[in-house]
């Protein structure tokens, strides 16, 4: 199976193009190995019903009136799994981490998308009023921003260490039929010694989109802007 039909392509291109996809044939395959491994999660234990702090809907209307949410109350319907993304904002994160802002800028951008299939929440230690002077100068008006700042959550589920550091992570939870709320999986960009940074690229088509250049993703932290 040839990709294109270009002339003058020599043989070694051919031939390095088709190790090339064959080895892209079983990634595919691996990642929807791992991919049924997760789903094949046993239950996760039960988690404290977390108190949060949201704002109006509508950024435009202010800050007020705040009201407490709880983990539980993010679950909109029956057999729906929510999605919660830990911003790296607040604390000893004085200023919203660059790429995390790229990533809510696309989530922001699919949010009714996803919200067909299960619910979704950037959750960040940052207080309310300086989380959404950020989102809306980012424009984010499709998504449910709330503020984790006063409580446990964010170190709980390893986001945040003691001394406030934040860290970007992605947590999803599950709903008994009880109320009860089920931690089901968390991932960090920092999987082992030698993978730093990349432990959750697959929420971001940005790095995949450099990956298919020469160059690759270069300096990347160094050339995020917003």
């Amino acid at each position: 199976m040839r990709p294109t039909n270009l002339v003058g392509e020599s043989a070694e291109h051919v031939s390095a193009r088709e190790e090339l996809r064959l080895a892209e044939i079983e990634l595919m395959r691996h990642r929807e190995r791992i991919a049924d491994l997760r789903r094949r999660l046993p239950l996760g234990p039960v988690v404290d019903d977390y108190a949060l702090e949201e704002g109006p809907a509508d950024l435009g209307a202010g800050d007020v009136p705040v009201k407490t949410v709880r983990l539980s109350e993010l679950f909109t319907a029956p057999g729906r799994d929510l999605v919660v993304y830990h911003f790296m904002y607040g604390k000893q994160q004085t200023q919203p981490c660059p790429m995390c802002t790229m990533w809510i800028d696309g989530f922001n951008g699919i949010a009714h998308h996803v919200a067909q299939n299960v619910d979704f929440a950037i959750v960040a230690a940052a207080d309310l009023p300086t989380l959404r002077a950020h989102a809306r100068g980012r424009q984010w008006e499709n998504l449910r921003l709330l503020s984790a700042g006063a409580g446990t959550f964010k170190y709980d589920l390893g986001s945040e260490d003691a001394d406030g550091n934040q860290d970007s992570t992605v947590s999803v939870f599950t709903r008994d039929s009880d109320g009860s709320v089920r931690h089901f999986y968390s991932a960090h960009p920092r999987m082992s010694d030698d993978i730093d940074q990349r432990g959750i690229d697959l929420l971001s088509p940005v790095w995949h989109i450099l990956d298919l250049t020469r160059r690759g993703r270069g300096n990347w932290f160094a050339e995020l802007s917003y």
